[in-house]
């Protein structure tokens, strides 16, 4: 496979700084070279740089940074459309703001090419807020919300060439959702597994329905994995710790799953915060689990010795 990586060292969305070095630890951690190893062709686009920002004033006198996040998802749209032509995109984050423009951008890219876009959001949080209705002002919070069209950012945020239907939208892995998330999430139909599904079903049975619909409609799947979709005790670089996250077998499970449907078109590493990590454990873990959706197989994992590190 043609892989493109692009960094979007964002951290404008998130409460704490640190994010905008995640695409240099993901590359530290040896990304490119991993998918050179399993044969794929990789080209390095290097950062995406930010549009001018504008003044922009909304009522929520809480929102952070919403120039600068707006001028972001402008730019980052632009690059995921013209990263996706002919390759899988890898994008590296930055906080999950990112994901408005990634998910806007491949949408477009999916709307010209008459095909579906699904979206698996691999997270702790459903970021499913609105500008209305986020109360930390944390645009990290708001990224699904937009891409799929819900109400309350025209004007503030770029203008949709293409919005991704919320029925096509699967989040897994949610324990911290507010309660105007729960309602939004209801109302638009979005598939929620929470932890407390994948506790009582197991994660491989919820998974494979989702991507059964991905393969009956022909879709293109975008894959959004945050670092907190996964239990802190084993990736700690996240400014958003939530206890009781997914197991190291169970993201490697969804991964390898993943990589088995020849579904994934597309992926978001977003929410690493190097300055969090301990002795670069995350970033070596985000690349290992990315070798998984690639293609590695378990009798093709290397043994590491004892040092700290995956």
């Amino acid at each position: 496979m043609r892989c493109r990586i692009v960094g979007a060292p964002v951290q404008d969305g998130a409460g704490r700084m640190g994010c905008e070095m995640g695409p240099s630890a993901l590359r530290t951690a040896g990304l490119a070279e991993v998918l050179s190893g399993l044969g794929h062709a990789v080209e390095d686009m290097g950062a995406v740089q930010p549009m001018p920002a504008r003044r922009v004033v909304h009522g929520n006198l809480a929102l952070k940074a919403l120039p600068e996040i707006s001028a972001w998802t402008s730019a980052i749209a632009a690059a995921a459309y013209a990263a996706s032509e002919d390759a899988m995109p890898i994008f590296l984050g930055g906080d999950h703001s990112i994901s408005a423009g990634t998910v806007s951008g491949l949408a477009r890219r999916a709307a010209e090419a008459g095909r579906p876009l699904f979206v698996l959001w691999l997270d702790a949080h459903p970021d499913f807020h609105t500008l209305d209705t986020t109360a930390s002002g944390n645009l990290h919070g708001v990224p699904l919300a937009y891409a799929s069209g819900q109400p309350g950012f025209s004007g503030y945020f770029p203008d949709l060439p293409a919005a991704v239907d919320p029925k096509r939208i699967c989040t897994m892995g949610l324990r911290s959702v507010d309660p105007a998330e729960r309602s939004a999430l209801n109302q638009a139909g979005v598939t929620v597994h929470d932890m407390r599904a994948i506790d009582e079903h197991g994660i491989a049975p919820l998974l494979r329905a989702f991507l059964a619909r991905v393969s009956d409609e022909d879709g293109l799947l975008h894959v959004s994995l945050d670092v907190d979709f996964l239990d802190p005790s084993i990736a700690p670089a996240v400014g958003t710790t939530v206890p009781g996250g997914a197991t190291f077998r169970e993201a490697h499970l969804v991964m390898e799953m993943l990589s088995d449907t020849g579904l994934v078109s597309s992926l978001d590493l977003v929410e690493l915060n190097p300055f969090l990590d301990e002795r670069g454990r995350t970033a070596t873990l985000m690349v290992d689990l990315t070798a998984s959706l690639m293609g590695r197989r378990i009798m093709d994992r290397p043994t590491r010795s004892h040092s700290g590190s995956f």
